[in-house]
C-alpha cells in the first residue's frame, strides 16, 4: 500500500499547515469534563490528556480498512523508545472515546504494550468526524484508492453533498473526486485486485473503458498473469471497441469526451450532478440529480430561464 512511513507517529497536518483545528472551519473547543473522568485523566498545559487505551476505540466509518502489519511494528517499536510524539483526537461518546484521527497510532501503542495514550478531546458533528478522518488519511497517502473512492462515495451519501463540496472539502480538484468514484464501478473481484495491489489505478482506469464485465475481468487477471503495462491494457479495450460486433458502440463511443465535457459543463452549471445517456447518435437522455427540495426548485428555475 501506498504510504510514507512515519515512525514517530508525527501528524502531516501540521508539516503542511493544516492542523485539525482548521481542517473544519469553526473547530470546537477541547473538552475533559466530568468529575469521575477528571480522577483518571492527567491534564497536561498544552491542552492534552491522558486516558487509558482501553477507554478508547476506533471510529467504525474510518475510511482506512487496511494497515500494514510491518509498518504498525515499525511504529510501536518507536512508541516503545519515543512514547507516542503526536496525541491521538478523540471525541467523548456514551462511555468511551472515539478515534477521530490517529487509529495508525492508538493500534500501534497497544502492540507496544502501552496502558494509557495522549489525547486532545473535541466536539465534532458525525459529518466532521468523518471529513477529519478522511483528510487525515490522504495527507498521509495511507488509503488505497478504493477506500479512498468509498470515503468520497459516503460523503455524498450520508449527508447528501455534491462532488463539489466534497472537493472543497477535501482541497481536491472535482475531476479528481469524479475519477475516484468510477472506480467503484468495477466489480469487486478487480476492486480486491486494485486493493491488493496486484493492478494499479491506471491498470483500473483503463479497464473502466471496457462494458463487458466479464471481458473486464478477463483483461484484469491478464495483467496479474502477463504484467501488462497500462498502455498495453488501454490498447486492449480500445481494441475491443473495434470489434465488428461491437461496430455501433464504436460509433457511440467516438465522442465520449465531447459528451463528458458536456456533462461538466451542466454540472457547473446547474451545481449538481448530470448524466448524459446516448441511445444512439441522434438520441438519448440527460439526467440531473437533485437532493433536497430546495435543489429541485433552484434547478427548476435554471431551466425555467
Amino acid at each position: 500500500m501506498a504510504g510514507k512511513k512515519n515512525v514517530l507517529g508525527k501528524n502531516p497536518l501540521e508539516k503542511k499547515g493544516r492542523g485539525l483545528d482548521s481542517v473544519i472551519s469553526g473547530g470546537r473547543a477541547d473538552k475533559a469534563s466530568g468529575k469521575n473522568e477528571k480522577k483518571e485523566e492527567n491534564v497536561s498545559g498544552s491542552g492534552e490528556v491522558i486516558l487509558g487505551i482501553n477507554k478508547i476505540e476506533p471510529n467504525k466509518n474510518q475510511p482506512r480498512k487496511e494497515f500494514d502489519q510491518e509498518r504498525l511494528q515499525e511504529l510501536a517499536d518507536s512508541i516503545k523508545e519515543h512514547g507516542v510524539v503526536q496525541p491521538l483526537v478523540v471525541s467523548k461518546q456514551d462511555g468511551y472515546y472515539q478515534i477521530i484521527a490517529g487509529e495508525r497510532r492508538w493500534r500501534a501503542s497497544k502492540l507496544a504494550g502501552l496502558k494509557e495514550v495522549p489525547v486532545v478531546i473535541k466536539e465534532y458533528s458525525p459529518q466532521e468526524v468523518m471529513e477529519v478522518a478522511l483528510i487525515e488519511n490522504i495527507q498521509r497517502e495511507d488509503l488505497n484508492p478504493v477506500e479512498e473512492a468509498k470515503a468520497y462515495q459516503n460523503l455524498i451519501d450520508e449527508y447528501h453533498l455534491k462532488q463539489e463540496d466534497v472537493a472543497k472539502k477535501v482541497s481536491k480538484n472535482r475531476s479528481t473526486i469524479t475519477n475516484a468514484l468510477r472506480l467503484l464501478k468495477l466489480d469487486e473481484s478487480i476492486q480486491d485486485m486494485l486493493v491488493s495491489g496486484d493492478i494499479s489505478s491506471g491498470h483500473a482506469r483503463a479497464l473502466l473503458a471496457i462494458e463487458n464485465l466479464d471481458r473486464q475481468k478477463e483483461i484484469a487477471n491478464k495483467i496479474i498473469k502477463e504484467g501488462l503495462s497500462v498502455r498495453e491494457v488501454e490498447k486492449l479495450s480500445k481494441e475491443d471497441g473495434t470489434k465488428p460486433a461491437k461496430k455501433k458502440e464504436k460509433t457511440s463511443t467516438k465522442h465520449d469526451a465531447v459528451y463528458e465535457e458536456w456533462e461538466e459543463k451542466l454540472t457547473r452549471s446547474t451545481g449538481t450532478k448530470v448524466k448524459i445517456d446516448r441511445k444512439n447518435e441522434k438520441q438519448g437522455t440527460i439526467k440531473i440529480e437533485y437532493y433536497s427540495i430546495e435543489d429541485f426548485e433552484k434547478i427548476a428555475k435554471k431551466l425555467q430561464k
